[in-house]
């Protein structure tokens, strides 16, 4: 990977509202590792694609190699600054799932860190978020039919092409696929409860020396961008890792409903990784599903 002068590059991806955000920001603590918020880059190499495939009339002109070396390109302009000082990088987007094949074909050595949650929880945090702006309307929906009440938002948002609808679809695609096994499943929930451990197994899966993080003072902001959205608080992680019980904003039915969407606790044909419960001294370990 000459032109990334050597860096290793794996990938965060899955749920959102699942501990993507809380995850980079306690990688952030070592000075090796480069991680934050979603980035552009999984975007504009979609674009690329495009813009390189048979739709386009200089397609003809552009050999797989040639392909393989602008996407790289991409990648390594991107985080060309944070090279010097970084030798691994963890790039952040909810598509990656559904990128499998090209991340197997740029980066056969990276691992995807997939963030989930019970869905219904999910859609709680996001609820809640749009409860603590009432004064906005976010720009997560499209108008007034989709943003009106708590039915329509919930659906808005599980739609196939919008933000947790797409990211449930392309986890469970990973999920199932040939390259399942690039992936570990990090549990909300588990991430909270016992951050040590479960960052431990991390480190393990993406082949790094341990190292010691401090959970109790966890950093990371992201105003600017959660301000566009009208959503304030979208990107804020609270400096303490912990897990805080609470009950849902949801009626009933929806919280019901969402719950029975989980599907990642039956390893029935996938031989992706799950980070798990395992004994009754509340210890997390990986497991491969084979």
């Amino acid at each position: 990977m000459d032109n990334l002068s050597g860096a290793k590059v794996h990938f965060i991806s899955g749920l959102p509202r699942s501990g993507s955000t809380l995850l980079a920001g306690i990688l952030l603590q070592n000075p090796r590792f480069q991680a934050g918020m979603s980035s552009p880059v999984g975007g504009l190499m979609n674009q690329l694609l495009e813009s390189m495939s048979t739709n386009s009339e200089f397609a003809v002109f552009i050999s797989e190699q040639q392909k393989r070396d602008i996407l790289l390109g991409v990648f390594s302009a991107y985080y060309h600054q944070q090279l010097a000082d970084n030798q691994v990088i963890f790039d952040t987007n909810r598509l990656w799932c559904s990128k499998l094949p090209l991340i197997r074909e740029l980066f056969p050595q990276a691992k995807v860190i997939c963030c989930v949650r019970n869905i219904a929880w999910v859609m709680d945090s996001f609820e809640r978020l749009v409860r603590k702006n009432a004064l906005d309307v976010s720009k997560m929906f499209g108008g007034r039919g989709e943003s009106a009440t708590v039915y329509s938002r919930t659906e808005a948002l599980s739609g196939g092409n919008r933000i947790v609808g797409f990211a449930y679809n392309g986890l469970k695609e990973a999920f199932y696929s040939e390259d399942a096994e690039k992936l570990l499943l990090v549990d909300y929930e588990l991430l909270t409860q016992n951050p040590k451990t479960v960052i431990d197994l991390i480190y393990q899966f993406v082949e790094e020396p341990p190292y010691e993080h401090d959970f109790n003072n966890v950093e990371y902001t992201a105003e600017e961008f959660d301000d566009f959205l009208r959503t304030a608080g979208l990107h804020t992680v609270k400096r303490k890792v912990e897990f805080i019980p609470r009950r849902t904003v949801l009626p009933p039915d929806l919280f019901e409903r969402f719950s029975q969407l989980t599907f990642w606790g039956d390893n029935h044909g996938s031989n992706a990784n799950v980070i798990s419960v395992v004994d009754n001294n509340n210890k997390k370990q990986k497991r491969s599903k084979n």
